[in-house]
């Protein structure tokens, strides 16, 4: 009973994909938006495989980071830090871009202005991914409180990821995500853009909002005393 157990045991993690340690993967910066900053690292030897630093100065402001060396089927946990993080913006997005190839006719078009020549929004077919389902950590944290993350990746529009509720981080958001290249060693990019804070009202203009719900109240209990009495 305990042999047939482990046997299956081994089976089951024979289809996980594996988790990267220590391998070198080649990191460049293939473009600035906006203007955006970056001090990347060239190679990366340790996990979490450090980047390097950015920043994002205002919304639409945009660094495409250049990736290659991932081993096949293997998920590497990524950290870097991202400055800029001010009342500019609220959210940053982390998108996959596919070099073009003979999957793209899956993609959904018209790509995005955001999208380089030479490469493509991220579909489902084509191998690269944050490595959804691997139980690799996502986050962006910093001093007093970390993002709110959910993402966009089971479908052909794209795989992006969002971290929202960063307005007015006073330090560098330390950003972990994870990556994967099925066919391995390829070369593709992660873009990384800020976009526009969340509009909250003044208290001049919640004052009317409340003032309206007040309003809309006392309407309904007059139409229902009204029709109390008919």
């Amino acid at each position: 009973m305990l042999t047939r157990r482990f046997s299956t045991a081994l089976i089951a993690l024979a289809f996980l994909p594996a988790v990267a340690v220590a391998e070198p993967i080649s990191i460049g910066l293939h473009s600035l938006e906006g203007g955006a900053t970056a001090s990347l690292s060239s190679s990366l030897l340790t996990s979490p495989f450090r980047m390097g630093e950015i920043t994002l100065p205002d919304a639409d402001s945009a660094v495409l980071i250049s990736v290659s060396g991932l081993a096949a089927n293997t998920n590497y946990l990524m950290e870097v830090l991202v400055h800029g993080a001010t009342s500019a913006w609220n959210t940053l997005r982390a998108e996959v871009l596919d070099p073009l190839d003979d999957d793209d006719a899956l993609d959904m078009a018209p790509y995005h202005a955001g999208v380089p020549g030479g490469f493509s929004t991220s579909n489902t077919r084509d191998g690269f991914s944050f490595a959804q389902s691997a139980g690799l950590e996502r986050s962006a944290v910093f001093a007093g409180g970390s993002a709110a993350v959910s993402a966009d990746e089971n479908s052909n529009g794209a795989d992006v990821l969002f971290f929202g509720g960063v307005a007015g981080a006073s330090d560098a958001l330390r950003v972990r995500f994870g990556l994967r290249d099925y066919d391995g060693d390829r070369t593709f990019l992660v873009r990384l853009s800020a976009q526009d804070a969340i509009a909250t009202p003044e208290p001049a203009s919640m004052i009317l909002i409340g003032t309206g719900l007040a309003g809309l109240m006392a309407a309904r209990r007059r139409r229902r005393a009204a029709e109390g009495t008919t």
